[in-house]
């Protein structure tokens, strides 16, 4: 193949319904080429093989592509007797988006505009929403039992162009009116949960500032009742002039860290999805080979992911059906690897001796997690196949160690010492993993100074990169480790050895 034609961007095959898609010269295709193609490539090939020696240890891939309405109800349920322990009798107060979509489900755009829902404490099926306008259909064709919209944000007080009511009231401050309307439905005087704390969104908790051993799990100071005087909250206890308040966010990011059964199955059907894109990746630059953009590479890799997943999801532009659905990938060659988070664009082609790696996350239903490869092209110098081979190493060893009864910091010690012992202490620039979920970073983290117990159902990235600006490569490994009993499980099953990222192109 020329370099003209190597440079060509995602071809597109002439396919029929239902043919194999036989590697990356079909990158772009009629969708429905796509639809449950299965390759016969080389790459695929060493896939199935992996998916098959592993598949035993896994979580089954879901056959849903977001959890049931009915999960969301019973974890609200749990999250509010919790909040009933502190002392919560009125009804909890969600106002951070995570949170919002962890315990209702409505998946939802943040923006400036604030947006709350109240889950009162003496009806497991009533739900009230506080939102802007535009969201006003998000939330009645959702678990819904009252809405309440203002028109934008800022709002003036009476003005509704919806309604033909153009007013330039006086300036209403949302959090004011979230607590004068529950006033009106009689909570003034009742115990309200929210979530305004944030210290347990970065792993510290009520009372753990100055802990000199950070554990998620430790007994912490049980947040006292409080009038708040300053801020939102400010604003919402002057609607509630009798009412006292009290913060449960370490609640919900204790749930939001171990995932259950229904959670694990969902994420494992976007990590086989991930590990097909992989697959393809892998292909699509044997294909091209050298002289291909880093960049052409990425955007490929985006498109015939959406693809893949879609093929599966029937969606016709309906609400809150194909949520959560995220294939955010990148890919970087050469002198790029070099850096943990570099700053400048991918736009670079493969040369021989590169290092590339690539990396994202995929969710499907908010689930999912990273899976990053380094590869490595011929010729390549002793230093970069010791640099990788130990990386790899400590990739399989932080899994290993990543167990039920461990701990975050045993887990970073075994990974660093390994580094160490072999030479390349100064190519580390930071912790193993952290913790995974809907936003990506979460505690606890693999970090030596965390000294979280790992607990089934907890889930963190395997990246124990290691980076050589010096001679210009880096390798970074990645995958949603599952804690469970015996060892931590790789999710994600693109295979991790010689035969798959060295390549002589």
């Amino acid at each position: 193949m020329s370099a003209l034609d190597r440079r060509n961007f995602l071809k597109i095959g002439g396919l029929s319904l239902g043919a194999a898609v036989t590697g990356p010269r079909f990158a772009w295709p009629d969708e429905r080429a796509m639809a449950r193609a299965e390759s016969a490539t080389d790459s695929f090939v060493l896939l199935r093989k992996e998916q098959q020696r592993r598949r035993h240890e896994l979580p089954p891939a879901a056959d849903f592509h977001r959890l049931p309405l009915s999960w969301y109800k019973a974890k609200a349920k749990a999250i509010k007797a919790e909040a009933r322990s502190r002392g919560v009798d009125g009804g909890v107060l969600l106002t951070r988006t995570l949170n919002i979509i962890y315990v209702t489900g409505l998946f939802h755009t943040n923006t400036e505009r604030p947006f709350a829902c109240f889950l009162p404490m003496d009806d497991d099926e009533a739900l009230i929403w506080f939102n802007p306008y535009l969201d006003q259909q998000l939330v009645n064709e959702w678990w819904s039992t009252g809405s309440y919209a203002y028109f934008d944000y800022h709002h003036a007080e009476g003005a509704f162009p919806n309604e033909a009511k153009v007013v330039q009231g006086a300036t209403v401050n949302p959090y004011r009116w979230w607590g004068e309307t529950l006033a009106r439905f009689g909570y003034d005087g009742k115990t309200i949960g929210v979530d305004s704390a944030g210290g347990p969104e970065v792993g510290i908790m009520p009372g753990q500032d100055a802990s000199r051993r950070l554990d998620l799990f430790a007994s912490v100071e049980t947040p006292a009742k409080m009038r708040p005087a300053a801020g939102g909250l400010g604003q919402l206890a002057q609607g509630l002039p009798r009412s006292q308040f009290v913060d449960i966010n370490d609640i919900l990011i204790r749930h939001r860290v171990i995932k259950d059964e229904m959670e694990n199955r969902l994420a494992q059907r976007a990590m086989d999805y991930f590990s097909e894109l992989h697959a393809f990746v892998r292909n699509y630059i044997l294909e091209r080979g050298f002289g291909t953009l880093d960049w052409e590479i990425e955007n490929a890799a985006r498109l015939w992911g959406m693809h893949r997943i879609m093929q599966d999801i029937p969606q016709e532009g309906e609400l809150h059906n194909a949520v959560g659905i995220e294939v955010n990938v990148a890919c970087r060659t050469g002198r790029k690897t070099a850096y943990p988070h570099p700053n400048q664009v991918s736009w670079s082609r493969i040369e021989p001796g590169h290092a590339l790696q690539f990396a994202g996350v995929v969710r499907v239903g908010g689930y999912g997690g990273e899976q990053y490869r380094s590869f490595l092209f011929a010729p390549w110098t002793d230093w970069q196949k010791k640099v990788w081979d130990v990386h790899t190493a400590c990739y399989f060893i932080q899994a290993e160690q990543s167990r039920v009864g461990n701990s975050c910091s045993n887990v970073a010690k075994a990974v660093h010492d390994y580094q160490v012992a072999n030479g390349v202490a100064h190519l580390v620039y930071h912790r193993p993993g952290h913790g995974e979920g809907m936003e990506g970073h979460q505690p606890p983290y693999q970090a030596l100074g965390d000294y979280t117990v790992l607990k089934a159902g907890m889930h963190f990235s395997n990246e124990p990169g290691l980076y050589d600006p010096e001679h210009g490569f880096g390798f970074n490994h990645s995958n949603n480790i599952l804690v469970s009993r015996d060892k931590g499980l790789q999710m994600g099953t693109a295979p991790c050895d010689e035969e798959w990222c060295l390549l002589r192109l």
